[in-house]
């Protein structure tokens, strides 16, 4: 999608977003943040399913059949994306100290986490070997670098980058996509546009595009995915908007 007329949907969702009830504004969120949790955990291979991951979260009901780890994954990435809207509320730019704190909390009970690793990792299946400790020191500080010094002309690929970037370099031994999906959301909220969801069903287009991305330097496939799910984003809030204001012509 062409990201002027991202643009101009967002302009039109900023324009009316406060006319819709709260009450509607925080179910949606809600819904949301169960679904990205659901999502960025089963693309993982966490095996709980959305009702399931529902019971835990809203309940605190354990699962029978599931493993501690897997309760610990979904309980985690829900107080990780809290933290981001915590910090994206506070006005804080995304830096070093938040990304480590974001996979400690993602890693609470499972491993130590905030700890960037010290031995060699392999992804299975993809053709790109992320670099050896020394070098990964090396580009995860220039990492963090170009996330400061970069232009924020387009904030899709802002935060397209922003997640390609770190997943390549892949700083953790474990949560590395978690981690990356989270800050690639922080990139986009802290800008104004709404988070999105990576659907499980739609892993091995994704897992592509990261690839496409670490192998190539070819960004576009994974932003425009990202604006295709931002634009759908947008258009459920749009069309709320629009079923408020048939509602409220009705009634007159």
């Amino acid at each position: 999608m062409n990201y002027q007329e991202l643009l101009q949907k967002k302009a039109l969702y900023d324009q009316n977003k406060d006319s819709l009830p709260e009450v509607t504004v925080k179910s949606y969120a809600k819904a949301f943040d169960l679904e990205y949790t659901h999502h960025s955990t089963a693309i993982e291979g966490n095996t709980l399913t959305l009702l399931e991951t529902k019971a835990v979260l809203e309940e605190g009901l354990s699962v029978g059949g599931k493993t501690l780890r897997e309760i610990y994954e979904v309980v985690n990435h829900d107080k990780a994306y809290q933290y981001v809207k915590d910090c994206i509320a506070q006005g804080k730019p995304l830096e070093e100290r938040i990304v480590k704190d974001i996979h400690a909390i993602l890693m609470e009970n499972i491993m130590t986490g905030g700890i960037y690793r010290s031995v060699d990792v392999y992804i299975s299946g993809a053709a790109h070997t992320p670099p050896t400790p020394n070098e990964m020191y090396r580009q995860v500080k220039a990492f963090y670098m170009d996330l400061q010094e970069k232009k924020a002309e387009n904030i899709i690929e802002l935060a397209a980058w922003t997640h390609a970037e770190f997943v390549k370099i892949h700083p953790f031994t474990d949560g590395n996509g978690r981690t990356s999906r989270l800050i690639m959301n922080y990139q986009l909220m802290a800008h104004g546009f709404l988070p999105v969801s990576i659907p499980k069903e739609r892993r091995l287009e994704y897992f592509n595009a990261l690839e496409a991305y670490a192998a190539g330097q070819e960004l576009n496939p994974f932003s425009d995915m990202i604006a295709t799910l931002e634009e759908q984003q947008l258009d459920r809030y749009l069309g709320m908007t629009k079923v408020l204001e048939q509602t409220q012509r009705q009634q007159f």
